[in-house]
């Protein structure tokens, strides 16, 4: 069965994470180059990230998040049931990421102190900004070997990966606290209470035709499903996976 899987935010802090992630995977998927547009995509992402960077303090809220995630676990040490050692492989991951976290410089500093990115991006953000005549210099650039565009590119990644690699554990340790289970949606609406949940993650099958409009915050929300080709509210019962992850 083809599904549509979803997933919705329920506080700030983790809509930011999550698009974070999302620019994190389009930067190392264009960073191949693979065609003559992928420099667009590389660009345009690492400079929203730059923006994210300077509207929130990401790196101490990160950290404040990994440390809860820590103590969380730390707590199930010696208890009874648990599995003692694929907990301790997990405190020892927690460990290493918050470690290089805290000792990693403040999230896109040396990229705003490079010279060439700090050329280009005023002008990148223009629409139709990255013709020669706007960015010689990048256009200059686009002319390089591959290898070289490409080594650039992971100059520039590096720097990011304590964020990538902390991110991706909190990200992953909090999906994995939610378990799908099979919801009906009666005339296309379903609520419910939440109890300090982070994030919503739903497997919608496609042949119902529908999207999830979800509204809420971490202790209750509700999803409304709409359909593709009306843009109308669903007034069918629809039976989709949920998994509340906190």
């Amino acid at each position: 069965m083809t599904t549509h899987y979803f997933e919705h935010p329920l506080n700030e802090k983790t809509r930011i994470y999550l698009r974070v992630e999302a620019l994190l995977n389009q930067l190392n998927v264009a960073a191949q180059f693979s065609d003559n547009m992928q420099h667009l995509i590389f660009y345009r992402s690492l400079f929203d990230l730059l923006e994210i960077f300077e509207q929130i303090q990401l790196k101490s809220e990160l950290a404040k998040d990994i440390e809860k995630q820590r103590l969380s676990y730390r707590s199930w040490l010696n208890v009874e049931g648990v599995d003692q050692e694929m907990l301790r492989d997990v405190l020892n991951e927690v460990d290493s990421v918050h470690s290089d976290l805290m000792g990693a410089e403040r999230f896109g500093q040396s990229l705003k102190e490079d010279r060439f990115l700090s050329a280009i991006r005023q002008r990148f953000n223009l629409p139709g900004g990255s013709c020669c005549f706007d960015l010689p210099a990048l256009h200059h650039w686009l002319h390089l070997p591959l290898e070289q565009r490409k080594a650039d590119a992971a100059k520039w990644l590096d720097t990011l990966q304590p964020l990538a690699k902390a991110l991706n554990q909190w990200l992953k340790l909090t999906r994995e606290t939610g378990h799908f289970r099979t919801i009906q949606a009666s005339s296309g609406f379903y609520q419910s209470d939440a109890e300090e949940a982070n994030i919503l993650r739903l497997e919608i099958p496609m042949h119902f035709g529908v999207y999830p409009m979800i509204s809420g915050h971490k202790n209750r929300f509700a999803i409304k499903f709409i359909e593709f080709d009306s843009g109308q509210a669903s007034v069918a019962n629809v039976e989709f996976q949920l998994a509340v992850c906190c």
